[in-house]
């Protein structure tokens, strides 16, 4: 039988879990529950120097407690933050990015300023991906980790996502195991099928949507209407492909956009070097204001789209090659460096590189505040100053934290 134990909870941690002690010391970490509570938990993880939990009961709720909105709160592994209001969890964010920061980038008084907030603390995702049962019921991921939990209700997608999702039975035997369904800026709605068989399962079109197949290894199968969507940013347009990476929050896309625009030293003599440059969301933006752009990309797809989206600039060069990989083939003196790197972070190599092309402006736009407080750490040690790090909630109800952090170097 499974130990239990009543434990005072003392605070946040990354991840969205609270921190509280066990009887014998060890930390404990829970989801779901809040600093002051008293609740009684159930190890489900017990190890040496920590231990994981799950709440039972709550004996003490916390004044910040609210009612969570979704009925699968606590058992879904989507959200994390339900019970806090909005207002809470905005602060709650700025604290844990510093506590990254000052534990793990050992930079004492990070510069961070204030969070920008979402327009919509609600119904704002431009993407969802639910995976599919033997069955074809459709669910998250269990807060477990370890099996599908089949959902009828959540509150995060945009309305024309909302509307369809609950009208799509794939049924059995599709061979279908994940389904994303992306919403574009004009309430046009695709469907992303994944499976491992090469040939696309039956489809018939009930609802007006694009629909394509995609199965790993293997050519994309468009199956209803088109391959890509289209987003509206500021004054342009971007093709976004069924297998190109775009930003889940719309609005909060314009906001990083507007932010670089208005807060990168960008002069028309100089020259901009852009790594993990996506479908050319920041390219589009940034290339007009200097007198080259050097983009580099990986995904096929994307670039295909970065082409396409970028097509009416002449001073953009695009290469499709890893980062770590094209660097030290790049021969170019970039005074402004925006890197946008997955939420592994900047491999060693890219790092390296950067310290020898020494750019002196630095917009490094991150998801993952843990692997941006090393990578931080490592363009500190190389002689980099932080100006400052504003995060940006693309994902409230979450524990997801987006920022834009901006360094300088003064090669005087």
């Amino acid at each position: 039988m499974a130990k239990t134990e009543l434990v005072k909870m003392e605070t946040m941690v990354s991840g969205g879990d609270c921190l509280g002690r066990l009887s014998d010391g060890r930390a404990v970490f829970v989801p779901f529950v809040l600093p002051d509570e008293v609740v009684n938990i159930e190890l489900i993880e017990d190890k040496k120097r920590f231990a994981r939990g799950r709440a039972l009961e709550l004996f003490e709720e916390s004044l910040d407690r609210i009612e969570p909105r979704c009925a699968h709160f606590g058992l879904c592994g989507g959200c994390q933050y339900q019970h806090l209001s909005y207002t809470k969890q905005l602060a709650l964010k700025e604290t844990l990015i510093a506590d990254q920061l000052q534990r793990i980038g050992k930079i004492e008084a990070p510069p961070i300023k204030p969070i920008i907030p979402s327009p919509s603390a609600w119904g704002y995702r431009n993407h969802i991906q639910f995976h599919l049962g033997q069955d074809g019921e459709m669910g998250y991921i269990h807060v477990n980790g370890e099996h599908l939990l089949v959902i009828d209700e959540c509150h995060l997608p945009q309305p024309a996502i909302d509307q369809i999702w609950p009208q799509l039975d794939l049924g059995a035997g599709s061979g279908v195991y994940r389904m994303g369904i992306r919403q574009d800026s004009f309430d046009d709605v695709m469907l992303i099928l994944e499976g491992d068989d090469p040939t696309p399962p039956a489809f018939s079109e009930d609802i007006p949507v694009s629909a394509v197949y995609t199965p790993p290894e293997a050519r994309l199968t468009v199956l209803a209407g088109d391959d890509h969507l289209i987003y509206q940013i500021l004054d342009r347009q971007f093709q976004v492909s069924a297998r190109s990476f775009f930003q889940v929050n719309t609005p909060m896309a314009e906001r990083m956009v507007q932010y670089l625009l208005d807060n990168l030293p960008l002069e028309s003599h100089q020259t901009l070097l852009e790594l993990y440059a996506g479908i050319g969301l920041f390219s589009a933006f940034l290339a007009p204001r200097v007198a080259s752009l050097v983009a580099v990309e990986s995904n096929g797809s994307a670039c295909h789209d970065f082409a396409l989206n970028l097509d009416d600039l002449e001073n953009v060069t695009l290469y499709e090659a890893e980062a770590e990989a094209a660097l030290p083939a790049l021969d170019i003196q970039p005074e402004v460096l925006v890197m946008d790197p997955p939420r592994a972070g900047l491999a060693n190599q890219v790092v390296d590189a950067i310290g020898k092309l020494l750019p002196k402006h630095i917009a490094y736009i991150s998801c993952d505040p843990a692997t941006l407080a090393r990578d931080l750490r490592k363009l500190i040690d190389r002689g980099y100053r932080l100006d400052s790090i504003t995060p940006f909630d693309l994902f409230p109800q979450t524990a997801h934290i987006e920022s834009i952090s901006l360094l300088s170097y003064d090669r005087e």
